[in-house]
């Protein structure tokens, strides 16, 4: 590759000038700017917008936002987004004007209108694809690939690099010709058992914080505390188990890394850390810069490791790749952006520094849904086996210091590993009040279509002519038929009984049949005879939500397609079993002869059977037998059909435990020597310690662990009586969405943006937003909604952060996964009380765990936790507001003690809200 002449940054801008001659446009709630190149704008009406946009493509930022205001499927122009994508694949950016440009660090106060400042970004990207971009060769292949299939930018861009360099040969979308590979490590002493002290945890602590930090004596208590998890491991099955709670601003991930850090240290071993959220994810992997500044080391030190379905797999990348001329124009600019980002990606995590908002604007079908989501990976018969990120980070994690994980893969890991001495023994579990929800799923159980289906695939294969030829899409004969000797009569006739059996379960196209009178196979007409007794039992439920139905009394159909099911799922589950044996037979007689990637191979597929067979299809039986008997007293059985904005997603019988942590505990006890639990939310915040603590231990496990547990509590730093204020407005009607909106509109504007509206229904925000969307952005305040956005939930997070004066809408979703430092959230907002939804499953869980007091606890803790995100900081102020007159008094603990709390009227809040913030 060389460079050829360019005299000067005039020439330069000349050259990047002349491919811009097209229009460009910018909306707001209910109207657009639109402006031809040299032209003065002009303002339209959406409706105008959209006629316009259908012949003529435009310059603009975020295609699907503008989709969605002009009520179409999708917009065709030049999204300043998508260029950015390839330009910059793992830069962290906002998907929105101003955020382009903050990550560009161009200045914007010059630039007095939004169509000069879409112009100015799209002009410095062009001109960084000539001064900036690495492997030039790889882009220019990349873009020319997207240009043939219709990428708008892509002439532009092959223009550009043309005129500038000398373009040479490359891999083009094959990148993962150049990705390096990883290699095997010597297997890792086991652990040692060395203790860490109170005090030295304290000293580790300052030494992370440096000699110049702010003293905090309560995150220095806390290190101390957090210590006890390193105990001596003294009895087999009993590990150390700390429960710690720590107010909001104690400084938490810092106290727990400093005793952490110390043991790993001392013992050659590793600490796993899990949380719930992503987000808190990237926070634990930022602060420990502290621990790590030198980023050569900590990339040693440190993994991030998640579940496979969270990274790229290449096999699929790679049959992506051969599909690409007969892809349509939005899957061909996805996969070629998606062939940017794996190019210069950290380690293929598409929860890392994959840009989440991509898959707003291109789909998910050839970006994130190309991970291994169905248990279909072929090890080490894939090609791209020494070089996939899935193996690498794996492989890291064997030899990290600290592992930052999620409940979710700690919790499978632990019920699925058939060799507890490969298991981490010490886990700190961060966002510790979400170990019940972690673990509800883990643990549970789904006889659904689209469970069902999955199985069918992992068996049988692709069964469409598009997909037949690929690799991944093979099914269990072509993964295991070379691993099966000739003369092994058993495993062959096995391997044909499960093939041939398989056919029972649902094939696509499964839901419209049972919608219909021509089901197929015994499962799918369960599914419709029970889907059939849901739908008798809610004749008057709204359509829009999921709706469901107790087994008993059991419809005639239902009875008798469940008895057949059971007979077939019998048979599979036999089969299974028979080769299931035949393998570990093989890995035994043959251990002496076998290759390691053969051996890994048989593991993997024995493994694969083993969970389908023992856990997944026994399960199932186990359910069905039930619909005759009594379900057994640990668990919940019902029938439901699931929705998705008011479509039918799934249908099944479910089952869950009544209390999940109780095989949380039990799976845990059995490999894991120390074991920290921790949130600013564990107890029950009644008023009556003793109580509180019970509530904590039962929701978190901690009474099906064989050793009592150690608890802490540290108080938060923060002054909440004068930070912070809740007002509940006793004068308006919750239930009129106009006097909601109203209210909201007025509190909003009155604290002038950084506000968050919380709900505990989709259908009532819809509403909201609205009515309030115009009057705010007349206020100059932008206003953003989950469920109303073409935006996932992290990018919205994301711009409300980023942008101190927006305000924001959203459900439990917001609130779980928000923490917004500074005054970009100085008002929180909830419609009404968050009571929990009335289910079958949490009617059991309220009369086993106390009746009403359960259903406060629950209230409590949502109010506890969504106003625990308004203070992150000693200078941050906030107002918390309930639009909810019946709020009890008795959930009033839910706030810290001395906050000043107020009945009043919404003229009165509006004016207490001005005069809170200003002062």
């Amino acid at each position: 590759m060389n460079l050829m002449s360019i005299k000067n940054q005039n020439d330069l801008q000349a050259l990047v000038s002349r491919q811009f001659i097209f229009p460009s446009v910018h909306t707001s709630s209910a109207s657009a700017i639109w402006s031809e190149p040299n032209e003065k704008p002009e303002n339209l009406s959406l409706s105008d917008l959209r006629e316009r946009m259908e012949s003529t493509p435009a310059l603009l930022c975020h295609a699907p936002s503008i989709a969605r205001k002009i009520k179409k499927d999708h917009v065709v122009g030049y999204d300043i987004l998508e260029l950015f994508a390839f330009v910059y694949p793992t830069t962290f950016t906002l998907p929105t004007l101003h955020g382009v440009a903050t990550a560009l660090e161009l200045k914007t106060n010059y630039i007095n209108s939004p169509l000069c400042l879409l112009n100015v970004i799209a002009k410095k990207l062009i001109s960084e694809i000539i001064l900036d971009i690495d492997k030039v060769d790889d882009a220019h292949a990349i873009a020319k690939n997207m240009s043939t299939a219709g990428w708008l930018w892509g002439p532009i861009i092959l223009e550009v690099l043309e005129t500038t360099y000398v373009i040479n040969k490359s891999n083009g979308l094959a990148i993962w010709k150049q990705l390096p590979n990883w290699s095997e490590s010597p297997a890792t002493s086991p652990a040692g058992e060395v203790a860490v002290e109170p005090n030295d945890a304290r000293q580790r602590l300052n030494k992370i914080l440096g000699e110049h930090a702010e003293p905090r004596p309560t995150q220095a208590d806390y290190a101390s505390a957090a210590s006890s998890m390193f105990l001596p491991y003294e009895l087999p099955n009993t590990p150390n188990l700390v429960l710690a709670e720590a107010g909001t601003g104690t400084g938490k991930t810092l106290g727990y890394i400093a005793p952490a850090s110390l043991w790993t240290e001392q013992n050659n071993a590793t600490v796993w850390i899990s949380t719930y959220t992503r987000n808190l994810q990237k926070q634990i992997d930022q602060e420990l810069d502290h621990l790590f500044p030198d980023p050569n080391i900590k990339k040693k030190k440190v993994v991030i490791r998640k579940g496979r379905e969270n990274y790229l797999c290449l096999l699929n990348m790679e049959e992506a790749v051969g599909r690409f001329t007969t892809l349509n124009k939005r899957d061909s600019v996805a996969l070629g952006l998606l062939a940017r980002w794996a190019a210069e990606t950290r380690d293929g995590d598409f929860g890392g520094d994959f840009p989440s908002w991509l898959v707003d604007l291109v789909g998910s079908t050839n970006t994130t849904s190309l991970s291994d989501r169905r248990g279909e990976c072929i090890f080490s018969s894939c090609s791209h086996y020494s070089k996939c990120y899935i193996e690498h980070s794996t492989r890291k994690a064997q030899r990290a210091s600290l592992v930052i994980a999620n409940h979710s893969l700690v919790m499978i890991q632990a019920s699925l590993s058939d060799d507890k001495n490969q298991l981490p023994t010490h886990y700190i579990f961060d966002e510790g009040h979400h170990l019940f929800e972690a673990a509800d799923i883990a643990f549970g159980n789904n006889l659904s279509g689209r469970e069902a289906a999955n199985l069918r695939r992992w068996i049988l294969g692709a069964e469409s002519s598009r997909m037949i030829n690929n690799v991944r899409s093979r099914g269990l004969r072509q993964r295991i038929s070379d691993l099966i000797y000739d003369d092994d009569i058993i495993a062959k006739n096995s391997l044909e009984e499960i093939l041939a059996i398989a056919q029972i379960l649902p094939a696509p196209g499964w839901m419209e049949r049972i919608k219909s009178i021509k089901p197929k196979g015994p499962i799918e007409k369960f599914l419709k005879a029970l889907r059939e007794q849901v739908y008798t039992h809610n004749t008057s439920q709204s359509n829009f939500y999921s709706i469901e139905s107790y087994i008993h009394p059991i419809a005639e159909n239902v009875d008798k397609t469940g008895k057949e099911l059971i007979v077939a799922l019998e048979k599979l589950a036999c089969s299974i079993l028979k080769l299931q044996n035949q393998l570990e037979l093989r890995l035994d007689e043959d251990a002496y002869k076998l290759e390691i990637e053969t051996r890994i191979r048989i593991e993997t597929i024995y493994r694969g059977l083993k969970q389908r067979g023992e856990i997944i299809i026994s399960g199932w039986i186990d359910m069905l037998k039930s619909i005759y008997s009594e379900t057994p007293d640990n668990y919940v059985d019902w029938f439901a059909v699931e929705r998705i904005e008011g479509e039918d997603f799934d249908t099944g019988m479910f089952r869950r435990w009544v209390d999940p942590t109780l095989p949380f505990a039990e799976k845990m006890s059995a490999h894991a020597h120390g074991i920290l639990v921790t949130s600013a939310t564990l107890t029950g915040r009644s008023g009556n310690n003793e109580e509180d603590w019970h509530f904590a231990e039962q929701r978190t496990g901690a009474i099906h662990f064989p050793k009592p547990a150690i608890r802490s509590r540290v108080a938060s730093p923060f002054d909440y009586t004068k930070q912070t204020k809740v007002i509940i407005i006793n004068d308006i009607n919750r239930n009129d969405p106009a006097q909601v909106a109203a209210s909201l509109r007025e509190l909003f504007i009155s604290a002038n943006g950084g506000s968050l509206g919380l709900f505990t229904s989709i259908a009532r925000l819809r509403e909201v937003y609205k009515r309030i969307s115009l009057p705010l952005e007349k206020a100059g305040l932008p206003l953003y909604a989950q469920h109303v956005d073409a935006l996932n939930v992290a990018s919205l997070v994301d711009i409300f952060r980023a942008e101190s004066d927006a305000c924001l809408l959203g459900t439990d979703a917001v609130r779980d996964g928000i923490d917004v430092p500074g005054t970009s959230l100085r008002l929180l907002a909830f419609d009404r009380v968050p009571w929990p939804r009335p289910t079958i499953l949490h009617k059991t869980r309220r009369s086993k765990f106390g009746g009403s007091i359960y259903d406060d606890t629950q209230a409590r803790l949502r109010l506890s936790q969504a106003y625990g995100r308004l203070i992150r900081g000693q200078n941050d102020r906030g107002i918390f507001v309930i639009l909810d007159s019946a709020l009890p008094s008795r959930l009033l603990g839910a706030f810290p003690e001395g906050v000043n709390i107020e009945r009043t009227g919404l003229v009165d809040a509006i004016e207490n809200v001005s005069n809170f913030l200003s002062n």
